[in-house]
């Protein structure tokens, strides 16, 4: 049986994969290591908010498909 898991894993793999490509990007990129620090700094930042965020909304969604099918029983 496939394993369902509303698509969970997938967003996770997404977010990690961007998080590389950002990496590897700015290791790339022309600039000073210094400012390549910041930016990586900056980037882990933003993308530890959205995480955050998006496993927020997941926790939500999770409880209220558990009430619902507490509701059902």
């Amino acid at each position: 049986m496939a394993d369902r898991n509303g698509g969970s894993g997938f967003a996770i793999g997404v977010l990690v994969g961007a998080a590389l490509g950002l990496a590897i990007g700015f290791l790339f990129a022309p600039q000073s290591g210094k400012e390549t620090r910041e930016l990586l700094r900056e980037k882990a930042e933003a993308a530890r908010e959205r995480a955050t965020e998006v496993s927020k909304k997941v926790r939500e969604t999770a409880a209220e498909a558990v009430k619902k099918a507490q509701t059902k029983l």
